[in-house]
């Protein structure tokens, strides 16, 4: 499947400095995942070295057709994963890459 970036998302590397091929390796490497209702988007996980720390990151995304378009990324609060799974906002998905 061919991933694609957002210009969203190339504008958030840029302003974050982020490494360019983060997003594809949480996208690809990443055990966690979820749906997220709010926005109908896939969240995809990880933990990763970023700014001197590990730290969890997420990026959202979408399917279409052959391709999966990366929209957003960004690190996660301490305790923003586990409010958005209680809330209900985020629902644990089972999807292999």
């Amino acid at each position: 499947m061919q991933i694609l970036y957002s210009n969203h998302i190339k504008n958030r590397l840029s302003l974050r400095k982020i490494p360019y091929s983060l997003p594809q390796k949480i996208y690809e490497q990443s055990g966690e995942r979820y749906f997220d209702a709010q926005t109908g988007h896939r969240v995809a996980i990880m933990k990763v070295k970023l700014y001197n720390k590990i730290r969890d990151v997420m990026i959202a995304y979408i399917i279409e057709g052959d391709y999966v378009k990366l929209l957003t990324i960004h690190p996660l609060g301490i305790d923003q994963k586990l409010k958005r799974v209680k809330s209900g906002r985020w629902s644990k998905i089972d999807e292999k890459v």
